[in-house]
Protein backbone atom coordinates (compact mmCIF):
# COMPACT_ATOMS: atom_id res chain seq x y z
CA UNK A 1 0.00 0.00 0.00
CA UNK A 2 1.29 3.38 -0.75
CA UNK A 3 2.00 5.98 1.69
CA UNK A 4 -0.43 8.35 0.21
CA UNK A 5 -3.03 5.23 0.57
CA UNK A 6 -2.05 4.96 4.50
CA UNK A 7 -2.29 8.39 5.12
CA UNK A 8 -5.84 8.88 3.55
CA UNK A 9 -6.82 6.05 5.23
CA UNK A 10 -5.71 7.26 8.78
CA UNK A 11 -7.29 10.43 8.20
CA UNK A 12 -10.94 8.68 6.85
CA UNK A 13 -10.50 7.57 10.41
CA UNK A 14 -9.99 10.32 12.05
CA UNK A 15 -12.70 11.86 10.84
CA UNK A 16 -15.30 8.90 11.92
CA UNK A 17 -13.69 8.92 15.42
CA UNK A 18 -14.39 12.56 15.62
CA UNK A 19 -17.88 11.98 14.70
CA UNK A 20 -18.39 8.68 16.75
CA UNK A 21 -17.09 10.76 20.12
CA UNK A 22 -19.22 13.53 19.50
CA UNK A 23 -22.57 11.40 18.81
CA UNK A 24 -21.36 9.55 22.66
CA UNK A 25 -20.52 12.99 24.29
CA UNK A 26 -23.97 13.91 23.05
CA UNK A 27 -25.82 10.87 23.71
CA UNK A 28 -24.18 10.47 27.11
CA UNK A 29 -24.92 14.56 28.12
CA UNK A 30 -28.71 13.85 27.14
CA UNK A 31 -29.31 11.26 30.39
CA UNK A 32 -29.21 14.72 32.46
CA UNK A 33 -32.69 16.00 33.06
CA UNK A 34 -31.27 19.87 33.15
CA UNK A 35 -29.63 18.88 29.89
CA UNK A 36 -32.71 17.72 28.38
CA UNK A 37 -34.44 20.73 29.04
CA UNK A 38 -31.78 23.32 27.49
CA UNK A 39 -31.09 24.38 31.27
CA UNK A 40 -33.87 26.40 31.13
CA UNK A 41 -34.85 27.16 35.11
CA UNK A 42 -38.02 25.53 36.91
CA UNK A 43 -39.37 22.82 35.17
CA UNK A 44 -41.86 21.57 32.13
CA UNK A 45 -44.99 22.04 34.88
CA UNK A 46 -43.67 25.45 36.36
CA UNK A 47 -46.55 27.46 34.65
CA UNK A 48 -49.46 26.22 31.49
CA UNK A 49 -46.66 27.83 29.12
CA UNK A 50 -43.18 26.60 30.06
CA UNK A 51 -43.82 22.86 28.45
CA UNK A 52 -44.38 24.67 24.69
CA UNK A 53 -41.61 26.97 25.59
CA UNK A 54 -39.26 24.57 26.66
CA UNK A 55 -40.15 22.13 23.57
CA UNK A 56 -39.33 25.37 21.49
CA UNK A 57 -35.64 25.55 22.82
CA UNK A 58 -34.61 22.47 23.00
CA UNK A 59 -35.89 21.26 19.32
CA UNK A 60 -34.04 24.41 18.14
CA UNK A 61 -31.13 23.65 19.73
CA UNK A 62 -31.26 20.19 18.48
CA UNK A 63 -32.07 21.68 15.05
CA UNK A 64 -29.04 23.43 15.24
CA UNK A 65 -26.23 21.18 16.69
CA UNK A 66 -27.53 18.66 13.86
CA UNK A 67 -26.49 21.27 11.20
CA UNK A 68 -23.86 22.53 12.67
CA UNK A 69 -22.46 18.39 12.98
CA UNK A 70 -22.89 17.74 9.15
CA UNK A 71 -21.28 21.44 8.23
CA UNK A 72 -18.52 20.53 10.58
CA UNK A 73 -18.23 17.21 9.01
CA UNK A 74 -18.53 18.41 5.70
CA UNK A 75 -15.62 20.39 6.19
CA UNK A 76 -13.47 17.83 7.83
CA UNK A 77 -14.24 15.67 5.04
CA UNK A 78 -13.13 18.45 2.32
CA UNK A 79 -9.94 19.08 4.46
CA UNK A 80 -9.08 15.28 4.32
CA UNK A 81 -10.43 13.98 0.95
CA UNK A 82 -8.77 17.16 -1.23
CA UNK A 83 -5.48 18.01 1.13
CA UNK A 84 -2.46 18.49 -0.67
CA UNK A 85 -0.73 15.25 -1.17
CA UNK A 86 3.18 14.06 -1.46
CA UNK A 87 3.97 15.06 -4.85
CA UNK A 88 1.62 17.59 -5.85
CA UNK A 89 2.56 20.60 -7.63
CA UNK A 90 0.44 23.90 -8.96
CA UNK A 91 -3.04 24.75 -8.27
CA UNK A 92 -6.15 22.23 -7.95
CA UNK A 93 -8.48 22.58 -10.75
CA UNK A 94 -10.74 26.02 -10.50
CA UNK A 95 -14.36 26.20 -11.02
CA UNK A 96 -16.25 29.30 -11.14
CA UNK A 97 -19.71 27.81 -10.32
CA UNK A 98 -21.70 24.97 -9.64
CA UNK A 99 -25.47 26.00 -10.51
CA UNK A 100 -27.05 23.09 -8.42
CA UNK A 101 -25.12 23.51 -5.72
CA UNK A 102 -25.38 26.83 -5.20
CA UNK A 103 -29.23 26.55 -5.73
CA UNK A 104 -29.04 24.24 -3.01
CA UNK A 105 -27.21 26.68 -0.89
CA UNK A 106 -29.76 28.73 -1.31
CA UNK A 107 -32.93 26.98 -0.74
CA UNK A 108 -31.81 24.77 1.75
CA UNK A 109 -31.23 27.97 4.53
CA UNK A 110 -34.46 29.59 3.38
CA UNK A 111 -36.19 26.19 4.27
CA UNK A 112 -34.72 25.78 7.56
CA UNK A 113 -35.47 29.52 8.60
CA UNK A 114 -39.20 28.90 7.34
CA UNK A 115 -39.36 25.77 9.46
CA UNK A 116 -37.98 28.17 12.97
CA UNK A 117 -40.43 30.93 11.77
CA UNK A 118 -43.23 28.65 11.90
CA UNK A 119 -42.82 26.63 15.11
CA UNK A 120 -42.07 29.86 16.70
CA UNK A 121 -44.98 31.42 15.90
CA UNK A 122 -47.08 28.61 16.65
CA UNK A 123 -46.01 28.65 20.67
CA UNK A 124 -46.05 32.69 20.62
CA UNK A 125 -49.92 32.58 19.34
CA UNK A 126 -50.45 29.90 22.11
CA UNK A 127 -48.85 31.59 24.77
CA UNK A 128 -50.12 34.93 24.14
CA UNK A 129 -53.93 33.25 23.57
CA UNK A 130 -56.37 34.87 26.10
CA UNK A 131 -59.06 32.35 25.33
CA UNK A 132 -58.93 31.22 28.70
CA UNK A 133 -60.89 34.18 31.12
CA UNK A 134 -58.37 35.08 34.00
CA UNK A 135 -59.47 34.29 37.45
CA UNK A 136 -56.92 36.80 38.38
CA UNK A 137 -55.79 40.11 37.34
CA UNK A 138 -52.83 41.73 37.91
CA UNK A 139 -52.22 44.98 37.30
CA UNK A 140 -48.25 45.37 37.55
CA UNK A 141 -46.48 48.87 37.93
CA UNK A 142 -42.89 49.00 37.17
CA UNK A 143 -41.03 52.03 38.93
CA UNK A 144 -37.40 53.03 39.57
CA UNK A 145 -36.47 51.11 41.43
CA UNK A 146 -39.25 48.30 42.67
CA UNK A 147 -43.10 47.45 41.69
CA UNK A 148 -46.54 48.09 42.47
CA UNK A 149 -48.98 45.31 42.45
CA UNK A 150 -53.13 45.74 41.76
CA UNK A 151 -55.27 42.71 42.37
CA UNK A 152 -58.20 42.05 40.99
CA UNK A 153 -59.90 38.74 41.97
CA UNK A 154 -63.55 37.87 41.87
CA UNK A 155 -64.41 41.59 42.74
CA UNK A 156 -62.25 42.64 45.08
CA UNK A 157 -59.91 44.51 44.28
CA UNK A 158 -56.65 45.25 46.37
CA UNK A 159 -53.13 46.54 46.16
CA UNK A 160 -49.60 46.50 47.73
CA UNK A 161 -47.23 48.93 47.44
CA UNK A 162 -43.20 48.04 46.90
CA UNK A 163 -40.39 49.02 48.37
CA UNK A 164 -37.04 49.47 46.70
CA UNK A 165 -34.57 46.26 47.65
CA UNK A 166 -31.41 47.18 50.05
CA UNK A 167 -28.71 44.31 48.45
CA UNK A 168 -26.11 45.61 51.04
CA UNK A 169 -24.64 41.32 51.73
CA UNK A 170 -26.48 41.20 55.08
CA UNK A 171 -28.77 38.25 55.10
CA UNK A 172 -32.30 38.49 55.01
CA UNK A 173 -32.15 41.37 52.43
CA UNK A 174 -34.64 38.97 50.08
CA UNK A 175 -37.37 38.94 52.40
CA UNK A 176 -37.90 42.14 52.73
CA UNK A 177 -38.46 42.53 48.75
CA UNK A 178 -41.77 43.51 46.57
CA UNK A 179 -43.78 39.70 46.96
CA UNK A 180 -46.16 38.82 44.33
CA UNK A 181 -48.28 36.45 45.08
CA UNK A 182 -50.64 33.75 43.16
CA UNK A 183 -53.14 31.46 43.40
CA UNK A 184 -51.91 27.62 41.72
CA UNK A 185 -54.31 26.12 39.47
CA UNK A 186 -55.87 29.85 38.60
CA UNK A 187 -55.17 31.41 35.05
CA UNK A 188 -53.68 34.95 35.95
CA UNK A 189 -53.67 37.93 33.63
CA UNK A 190 -50.79 40.22 34.07
CA UNK A 191 -51.16 43.65 33.11
CA UNK A 192 -47.80 45.77 32.57
CA UNK A 193 -47.49 49.60 32.86
CA UNK A 194 -44.21 51.40 33.56
CA UNK A 195 -45.21 54.01 35.97
CA UNK A 196 -41.67 56.65 34.91
CA UNK A 197 -39.06 54.99 32.40
CA UNK A 198 -39.08 51.79 30.39
CA UNK A 199 -38.64 48.27 32.73
CA UNK A 200 -39.33 44.88 31.84
CA UNK A 201 -41.09 42.28 33.73
CA UNK A 202 -39.21 38.77 34.18
CA UNK A 203 -40.08 35.62 36.17
CA UNK A 204 -37.10 33.54 34.94
CA UNK A 205 -38.92 29.90 36.07
CA UNK A 206 -42.10 31.38 34.20
CA UNK A 207 -40.06 31.41 30.89
CA UNK A 208 -41.85 34.65 29.57
CA UNK A 209 -40.56 38.03 30.33
CA UNK A 210 -42.37 41.49 28.52
CA UNK A 211 -41.66 44.97 28.02
CA UNK A 212 -42.98 47.83 30.51
CA UNK A 213 -43.83 51.01 28.32
CA UNK A 214 -44.76 54.26 29.69
CA UNK A 215 -48.56 54.90 28.51
CA UNK A 216 -48.87 51.41 26.82
CA UNK A 217 -50.72 48.14 28.41
CA UNK A 218 -48.27 44.98 27.82
CA UNK A 219 -49.72 41.49 28.87
CA UNK A 220 -48.80 37.95 29.65
CA UNK A 221 -51.15 35.20 30.04
CA UNK A 222 -50.01 32.10 32.26
CA UNK A 223 -51.46 29.77 34.89
CA UNK A 224 -49.23 28.80 37.64
CA UNK A 225 -49.48 25.45 38.16
CA UNK A 226 -46.40 24.44 41.10
CA UNK A 227 -46.50 25.89 44.56
CA UNK A 228 -43.20 27.48 45.31
CA UNK A 229 -41.04 30.04 45.77
CA UNK A 230 -39.43 32.32 43.07
CA UNK A 231 -37.45 34.97 41.81
CA UNK A 232 -38.62 37.85 39.75
CA UNK A 233 -36.62 40.70 38.48
CA UNK A 234 -36.57 43.86 36.07
CA UNK A 235 -34.50 42.87 32.68
CA UNK A 236 -34.46 46.06 31.32
CA UNK A 237 -31.79 48.29 32.04
CA UNK A 238 -33.58 51.10 33.55
CA UNK A 239 -31.20 53.30 35.74
CA UNK A 240 -28.60 53.08 38.93
CA UNK A 241 -30.19 51.25 41.06
CA UNK A 242 -31.63 48.21 37.97
CA UNK A 243 -29.73 45.90 39.83
CA UNK A 244 -32.30 46.14 42.90
CA UNK A 245 -35.24 46.12 40.48
CA UNK A 246 -36.06 42.65 41.91
CA UNK A 247 -39.22 41.03 43.56
CA UNK A 248 -40.15 37.46 45.03
CA UNK A 249 -43.26 35.31 43.75
CA UNK A 250 -45.02 32.43 45.86
CA UNK A 251 -47.63 30.58 44.45
CA UNK A 252 -50.09 29.60 47.15
CA UNK A 253 -52.71 27.53 47.45
CA UNK A 254 -56.28 29.67 46.90
CA UNK A 255 -57.42 29.54 50.36
CA UNK A 256 -53.63 31.17 51.55
CA UNK A 257 -54.14 33.47 48.55
CA UNK A 258 -57.31 34.74 49.69
CA UNK A 259 -55.91 35.52 53.43
CA UNK A 260 -53.13 37.25 51.92
CA UNK A 261 -55.51 39.60 49.97
CA UNK A 262 -57.36 40.00 53.08
CA UNK A 263 -54.47 41.88 54.79
CA UNK A 264 -53.57 44.28 51.63
CA UNK A 265 -55.39 47.63 51.34
CA UNK A 266 -58.48 47.96 49.33
CA UNK A 267 -58.67 49.82 45.96
CA UNK A 268 -55.65 50.25 42.91
CA UNK A 269 -53.22 52.61 42.95
CA UNK A 270 -53.51 53.82 39.09
CA UNK A 271 -51.47 55.97 36.71
CA UNK A 272 -52.05 59.09 39.17
CA UNK A 273 -49.09 57.94 41.00
CA UNK A 274 -46.68 57.87 37.69
CA UNK A 275 -43.91 59.88 37.63
CA UNK A 276 -44.39 60.29 33.72
CA UNK A 277 -46.01 64.16 34.24
CA UNK A 278 -46.42 64.28 30.26
CA UNK A 279 -49.28 61.76 29.90
CA UNK A 280 -51.51 63.89 32.42
CA UNK A 281 -54.17 66.14 31.33
CA UNK A 282 -53.40 69.23 33.49
CA UNK A 283 -49.90 68.94 32.65
CA UNK A 284 -49.56 72.33 30.06
CA UNK A 285 -46.58 72.82 28.01
CA UNK A 286 -45.24 75.49 25.23
CA UNK A 287 -43.75 73.65 22.27
CA UNK A 288 -39.99 74.33 22.36
CA UNK A 289 -40.06 74.96 26.56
Amino acid sequence: MSSERRTGSRGQRAVKGIALASAAALVLTGCSEQVQRGWLPGSRETTSNTAELTDLWVNSWIAALAVGLLTWGLMLWCMVAYRRRKGDSGYPRQLAYNIPLEIMYTIVPLVMVGVLFFYTDQVQRSVDSDEEEPSLVVDVRGKQWSWDFNYEYDGEQRYSVGVQGQLDGESGAQEDLPTLYLPVDEPVEFQLNSRDVVHSFWIPAFLQKRDMVPGRTNEIHLTPQEVGSFDGKCAELCGEYHSEMLFNVEVVEEDEFREYLETLPEGHLGDEYDRNTNRHDDVTATEGD
